[in-house]
């Protein structure tokens, strides 16, 4: 991988000892230590402000490059599998805590931001990075060799999971840049429609795929109110947010055909009642929410049927090492658009959630839902 280079010198190594030094050390992590994990820390101030600020001072401490790490993967990997995030809960969380309980922060009228602010970055930026149908969430990589072997058994398990057959209609909430999409409707032969909050990936679909039976629409989720066979929902429960999870499988049924079925693709977190990384929320996903198994369980009872979970969270590893390798890959054809600070948040995010997924810190799951109310669906996997 490529290594972490900083233009600062690492701070003295003679400097006094720093709780943030025991702390690491429980995950066998030195400072100024010589191997690929260890923190090289260029500014002695940039500890307190760890301390002070959990996240946020360890994300944007790192952004200013106060500090760098080779393998910025293997560090958080260790990080975490050390539960070193459990020893440091400064008092600002349990404001945030409250937040998430009090607030809806994935209103109608914030649902756009995540879209403003990070996928309309630019396609071409994301055309670099992904691969060749621009799929923006994990893939499959059971018997693939590569990024796009991945995606594309990814895309080939949705379909399978949900037994497309030609004719039927398919909705994707939370569409991307039309991957299943354009998948479905070219191998499947479906009639497809999406729906997105980013402006510019329903401009690429409208590009891209004038030639197919795909229709995308700027718009939340909320608003829809159609009949479909089928609908996947890929990567994007995560900005749903607690409060509307329920309003969410609402939707799903109400759209659903009687024998409808709904693929569920979300990242998810192994405890109910936790809150979004403050530096995630703040510089890559605004409004972000992971769920839990009981807060996804909890939404859909009396709704839909639950009629299968796979868990293949060790994959998004793989897939974001490899989103990572075409970042670095392309970056000089960015670096006149976007500064160095930039570049070191988006290492950082690839990189920091490379090693969560290492560690199962957080999970990736596929559901099966159905309005059923005898029997069942086949298994795929």
């Amino acid at each position: 991988m490529e290594s972490d280079s900083s233009p600062m010198t690492s701070a003295s190594t003679s400097r006094p000892q720093h709780m943030v030094d025991e702390l690491l050390a429980l995950a066998d992590i030195r400072i100024n230590g010589d191997r690929p994990w260890d923190m090289q820390l260029h500014r002695n101030g940039a500890l307190d402000e760890i301390v002070a600020r959990h996240s946020l001072g360890l994300g944007e401490t790192y952004m200013r490059g106060d500090w760098s790490v080779p393998a910025l993967d293997q560090f958080f990997y260790r990080l975490l599998r050390a539960d070193l995030h459990k020893k440091l809960k400064p008092f600002r969380n349990l404001w945030r805590i409250l937040r998430s309980h009090m607030i809806n922060l994935q209103s109608r009228g914030r649902a756009f931001q995540v879209g403003e602010r990070h996928y309309d970055l630019g396609n071409d930026f994301y055309r670099a990075m992904l691969d060749h149908r621009m799929a923006y969430s994990c893939g499959y990589w059971k018997d693939a060799e590569d990024l796009e072997q991945a995606q594309t058994a990814k895309l080939d398990l949705i379909c399978r999971k949900l037994g497309l057959k030609p004719g039927m209609r398919l909705l994707d909430i939370g569409c991307g840049w039309g991957s299943l999409l354009s998948y479905a409707a070219e191998n499947y032969d479906v009639e497809c429609v999406g729906v997105s909050v980013s402006r510019e990936q329903c401009r690429y679909i409208d590009e891209h795929y004038a030639q197919l039976p795909i229709t995308v629409h700027l718009q939340d989720y909320r608003a829809l109110d159609q009949p479909f066979d089928r609908i996947a929902s890929v990567g994007m429960f995560e900005h749903v947010g607690r409060k509307n999870h329920r309003t969410f499988m609402q939707v799903a049924r109400r759209c659903l055909t009687k024998d409808g079925l709904l693929l569920l693709h979300t990242i998810g977190k192994t405890q109910r009642r936790s809150t979004t990384d403050a530096w995630i929320e703040k510089y890559i996903f605004p409004n972000g929410d992971l769920p839990s198994t009981g807060q996804i369980c909890d939404s859909a009872e009396n709704l839909l049927i639950e009629e299968d979970l796979h868990n293949f969270g060790s994959d998004y590893d793989k897939t974001l090492m490899a989103w990572h390798r075409n970042f670095e890959h392309s970056w000089e054809k960015f670096a006149d658009k976007f500064d160095q600070q930039f570049y070191r948040m988006w290492r950082y995010y690839l990189l920091s959630c490379a090693g969560a997924f290492r560690a199962r810190h957080i999970q990736l799951w596929q559901w099966i839902f159905s309005r059923k109310l005898e029997g069942g669906v086949e298994r795929v996997v």
